[in-house]
């Protein structure tokens, strides 16, 4: 288990506090007993202990890869001849589809404190990850160029981007211009916001619009599937919210109830207009 967080640490991987929380759950189970001991019998067993214990289905499967990766890191080196048989994968949940319309979004966005209402105007304009947003930098921020280039060590992919300054987006970085102070690197700030308050005005806010269980990355999702309805071509889209892979995007470009009820209208309008063609066409 030490090999695994050292190896996270060697490449530098961002998630790292994820990865120290999986060690702590395969330790209770598997820590100080011999590799011989860990069968597929025995991770089946910890799987469904976890369930038991109210993990969900997502976690237990990056649970179960830690361990396996454990196991090749520790036969890369030498350490081990044979890995056990690891149980398939768990089924997990369809992937999350939530998105905000735009009132919702000024619903939400009317019971949060102003520097949130900044980090959410930013999100929903851009497409951004959450981390991307609350450690961006004045560095990265060229005013006079009217663009915003995301340092590639940030990315979440690696990949440096550019984002140009829209309308809302100039606002937003007027607004934290005006508070900056001369020290601060970091252009999104808590103004003097309690951190216990900082961490409930998301979900506050959320309930308050009667929009429970929203996350900031339904931002995301939100972002790109506008960006397609305002008829902005697909890659481009995906280099504007950093998107590397079509599956992805895909996932976020999606469409709700309102639009599937539109479409079978747009039908019926069309077929009632060939059936008028044809029976004008018959006379």
């Amino acid at each position: 288990m030490k090999g695994y967080l050292e190896d996270y640490e060697l490449h530098a991987y961002r998630a790292i506090k994820s990865a120290r929380s999986r060690v702590v759950h395969l330790r209770r189970q598997f820590g100080g007993k011999a590799a011989s001991y860990i069968t597929g019998g025995s991770i089946r067993v910890y799987q469904l202990e976890r369930r038991r214990a109210g993990a969900a289905t997502g976690t237990i499967n990056r649970e179960t890869s830690a361990l396996s990766r454990m196991f090749r890191l520790a036969l890369g080196c030498g350490q081990l001849q044979e890995m056990p048989t690891f149980p398939a994968r768990l089924t997990e949940n369809p992937p999350r589809q939530g998105f905000f319309e735009h009132a919702e979004y000024v619903a939400v966005r009317s019971h949060l404190p102003a520097a949130y209402q900044d980090i959410l105007d930013f999100a929903y304009y851009s497409g951004w990850r959450r981390r991307e947003i609350t450690e961006l930098t004045w560095q990265e921020v060229d005013l006079e160029g009217a663009v915003i280039r995301l340092d590639p060590g940030r990315s979440k992919t690696r990949t440096g981007r550019v984002l140009p300054i829209s309308p809302p987006l100039a606002r937003v970085l007027g607004r934290r211009q005006a508070r900056r102070s001369a020290d601060e690197r970091r252009i999104f700030q808590r103004d003097g916001v309690s951190v216990r308050a900082w961490r409930r005005a998301w979900p506050d806010a959320c309930r308050a619009a009667g929009l429970s269980h929203r996350l900031l990355h339904d931002c995301r999702r939100t972002a790109a599937r506008n960006l397609i309805r305002a008829g902005v071509p697909e890659r481009v889209a995906m280099l504007l919210t950093g998107h590397c892979t079509r599956c992805i995007f895909d996932r976020y470009n999606i469409v709700n109830e309102h639009e599937l009820l539109t479409a079978g209208q747009q039908l019926v309008t069309y077929l009632e207009h060939r059936a008028t063609l044809s029976t004008t066409v018959g006379l």
